[in-house]
């Protein structure tokens, strides 16, 4: 009997090292919104706008008002990943997603903005950025209602990828696209019409960039304003805010 029941331990032990083990995926942790943060850091940004770009993304992360329209919402969480782009192939994740839930969490994510070197500094590739903006969803721990790319820049596509294949790519996965328009007071000596071309900037996002329920583009009159602007931006990206054709902020 003992020899009999060793003998069926031993086949149900072998019948089990038949079955392959498979390993479940962590569930994904839910949020309000997957958001992610595409800088413009081609050649057109010097160094001063470059500074002032990242210490707008900082503060506008860490702004009480942001932060109230975090805790808004019906979770009262966001996942947010940084990423900086520029001519063709040239596109980095600075920051990974990260989820935003309060003051800790987001003066974490700002302080990682702000003491992360510069990526690059080439062309404009508009439509690559979107495109690797909208490659990070899938990798995201985290799952959410709303998927949005916030795309800043001061100039037009002028390298890479057609922009408006990009974005229409980027909208049949149910992604939206907002811009927000960096104006600059003087043109770049090699291409008078790349930061202010014919219609303006804030025209050109709203033909190319910009798609998707709700979608918008703002517009910050220099780079000195850029973080006022950023501010109201995130505040009407994350409360899902319908916002008025035109935006100008003074």
């Amino acid at each position: 009997m003992q020899r009999f029941i060793r003998r069926a331990l031993i086949g149900l032990l072998s019948f089990l090292a038949l079955i392959p083990w498979v390993t479940l995926a962590p569930a994904a942790e839910p949020v309000d919104l997957l958001l992610v943060l595409a800088s413009d850091v081609s050649r057109s940004i010097d160094h001063q706008k470059f500074l002032l770009q990242r210490d707008g993304y900082a503060a506008a992360v860490t702004n009480p008002q942001v932060l109230g329209a975090i805790k808004s919402g019906p979770i009262g969480k966001i996942a947010i990943c940084f990423v900086e782009w520029s001519g063709f192939g040239a596109q980095k994740l600075v920051i990974d997603w990260i989820a935003i839930d309060g003051e800790a969490s987001a003066r974490k994510f700002a302080d990682l903005v702000v003491e992360a070197p510069r990526s690059f500094a080439d062309r404009t590739a508009i439509g690559g950025g979107i495109d690797f903006a909208a490659a990070q969803f899938p990798r995201a721990a985290f799952e959410a209602p709303r998927k949005t790319i916030d795309v800043s820049g001061d100039g037009t596509n002028n390298a890479g990828r057609d922009v408006r294949a990009a974005r229409d790519d980027a909208l049949a996965k149910d992604i939206t696209i907002n811009g927000l328009v960096i104006l600059s007071e003087n043109q770049v000596p090699w291409n008078a019409e790349h930061t202010n071309p014919p219609g303006g900037l804030e025209q050109y996002y709203r033909d190319n960039v910009m798609g998707g329920p709700g979608s918008f583009v703002m517009v910050a009159e220099d780079f000195q304003t850029f973080g006022r602007a950023i501010v109201k931006k995130m505040i009407a990206e994350i409360a899902s805010l319908r916002v008025a054709p035109r935006i100008l902020l003074r």
